[in-house]
């Protein structure tokens, strides 16, 4: 291959420029870019990736994933609303097994990075074994730990909605994994800040917020709730305030890192969440409104960076 000219040089110079301006750093493994699509919403990436090249991302959060198999809640089971959606999916996925031995392997020939687990669990048992399986995994990067799930043994009432009760689900996987471990807040609580601190003093490496508002809808010719399962996660635009504020509320109130999602669907979008506090940044609902949303904010930051003076989004300080 002959050697490179001026023009070549200073456009992979350029490139590399971009990329360092860009660059942050999530409990210690580095970032190209803060941008992460959120799971539930990207899948395993596959269809994603045969629309562009999704190494553009920082990583992405891929599939919740359960122990054992489920096939969700009965449909319908998504609402359409002003500025956002309403789902009652129910944690559909092909469970562990099915994940290890075929979409992660899958999974190596279009994504070259660390990928973020999500992971949901209805025991402390079965958090501890799909993390324990999981952080084996070379390609686990993170495991983010969704405690927005039901407690079966604790009466249904949400893990995340206790401090303690959170807390002994970080504790329990903590002691199955060297892996960094991101756990998932509900925002659907009166005291976001304690459940935090819960997580952060329970050994959690960071917090990731906010899942889904509760919300439902009701068809006015039939009577009766458009979802099937009456209520569902709130999503889209119209959360971003209050994601927003939690996000700021959570990250002066813990020494961790804090990954911001809500209604993130521009590069604005992610400025704000930095300045409020947050390490990175998820995308979730606007991947199914835009399959290039991600892409898109990527390269839109370097620009919107400039319009605010920013050199650096390493450099970026919180309020």
């Amino acid at each position: 291959m002959g050697e490179l000219n001026f023009a070549d040089k200073a456009r992979m110079n350029g490139e590399t420029v971009e990329r360092d301006r860009l660059a942050v750093e999530l409990c210690g493994i580095p970032l190209e870019n803060p941008v992460i699509p959120a799971s539930g919403t990207f899948g395993y990436g596959a269809e994603f990736a045969e629309l562009y090249d999704i190494n553009i991302l920082g990583t992405f959060s891929f599939k919740g994933t359960t122990l054992e198999p489920r096939y969700g809640n009965p449909v319908p089971r998504i609402a359409e609303c002003t500025a956002g959606m309403i789902n009652a999916v129910g944690l559909q996925n092909p469970g562990i097994s099915h994940v290890i031995a075929e979409e992660l392997p899958r999974m190596k020939a279009y994504f070259h990075k660390p990928v973020m687990a999500n992971v949901s669990g209805f025991s402390l048992e079965e958090y501890a074994e799909t993390c324990r399986l999981l952080g084996k995994e070379e390609q686990v990067g993170w495991l983010e730990v969704n405690i927005s799930c039901p407690n079966v043994h604790g009466g249904g009432m949400s893990f995340g909605t206790d401090p303690s009760a959170a807390a002994e689900v970080v504790r329990t996987v903590r002691k199955v994994t060297d892996k960094p471990v991101i756990v998932k807040l509900t925002p659907n609580v009166t005291d976001i800040v304690s459940i935090a601190r819960a997580c952060e003093e329970a050994g959690a490496d960071g917090i990731s917020l906010i899942n889904t508002l509760l919300g439902m809808r009701i068809d006015l010719k039939t009577r009766k709730p458009v979802i099937k399962n009456v209520m569902g996660g709130f999503s889209g635009p119209a959360v971003f305030p209050v994601a927003l504020r939690m996000v700021y509320q959570v990250s002066h109130a813990v020494s961790i890192p804090v990954v911001g999602m809500g209604g993130v669907s521009s590069a604005e979008d992610v400025l704000e969440m930095m300045m409020a506090g947050a390490s990175a940044i998820e995308v979730g609902s606007q991947n199914l409104v835009d399959p290039f949303a991600c892409k898109k904010i990527i390269e839109a930051l370097p620009e919107t960076m400039d319009r605010f003076g920013i050199r650096r989004l390493s450099e970026l300080s919180a309020l």
